[in-house]
């Protein structure tokens, strides 16, 4: 009898300890990691809830700890994506670029070009700044039409050359027109000549710039000696038969 007390006060023991192990496991030590794929699908999940930091703080997690997993690289891109959706533009184009420096043969690169130059395009603010991220979305763009013609985003990038050529010749006449409106007809007359010879895809703003040409260049010529008239006369005559 003695035996089978001593046999059920062991086992009674033995749950005791096991049951107080597993509390002071839930009170007092840090809850296990998520798997890459579990952190993986909690940023899609974010993604499509619209949540947006939390999907950036998953994906931040997932390449932090699980750099070599299979998920890792489609992280990174749901990383930027995530950026992209929360308007942090800037963030968006530094992890894109990432993207690309570290995966250069991924079928996502045309992808992920195009979204460089939306992400660059979309911080356009008005024709009066600087437009050195209009510049820079071009530029990748005619990257991603001239590398991946015949893909969706190749056919995309036409319609954003577009749009961004028009930008920046709208900045290069409105920087002309300040330049005439201070009757500073010598820089005036530079910039609308500008336009006149690298926008004749955009017929109407190249058609005012090459009218304004005109009128800025007399008006500058009153402002010359007959020397310096008769240096710029040439040059003058020979453009404007090229334009006409």
């Amino acid at each position: 009898m003695r035996a089978v007390a001593a046999f059920r006060a062991c086992c009674i023991m033995l749950v005791l300890l096991a049951s107080g192990c597993s509390l002071i496991d839930y009170y007092f030590l840090p809850p296990p990691e998520d798997t890459a794929f579990e952190l993986y699908e909690a940023g899609l999940d974010a993604m499509q809830e619209e949540h947006y930091e939390a999907a950036q703080d998953y994906f931040a997690k997932l390449k932090d700890r699980f750099p070599f997993s299979p998920y890792a690289v489609k992280g990174e891109l749901g990383l930027a994506d995530a950026f992209y959706m929360d308007e942090k533009y800037i963030q968006a184009v530094d992890n894109y670029k990432e993207f690309e420096a570290m995966h250069p043969g991924s079928e996502q690169m045309p992808y992920v070009l195009f979204q460089i130059g939306m992400a660059n395009l979309n911080q356009f603010e008005s024709i009066d700044r600087r437009q050195d991220n209009i510049k820079e979305g071009l530029e990748y763009f005619y990257r991603v039409e001239q590398a991946y013609p015949e893909t969706e985003y190749g056919k995309k990038a036409r319609k954003y050359i577009k749009r961004c050529r028009r930008i920046l010749a709208e900045h290069e006449l409105f920087v002309a027109d300040f330049f005439f409106t201070r009757s500073e007809f010598g820089p005036a007359w530079h910039r609308y000549q500008y336009v006149v010879e690298n926008f004749s895809d955009i017929p109407d703003l190249r058609d005012y710039a090459g009218k304004r040409a005109k009128q800025a260049y007399f008006e500058y010529q009153k402002t010359l000696s007959e020397e310096e008239r008769l240096q710029i006369q040439d040059s003058w005559f020979l453009w404007l038969r090229e334009w006409l």
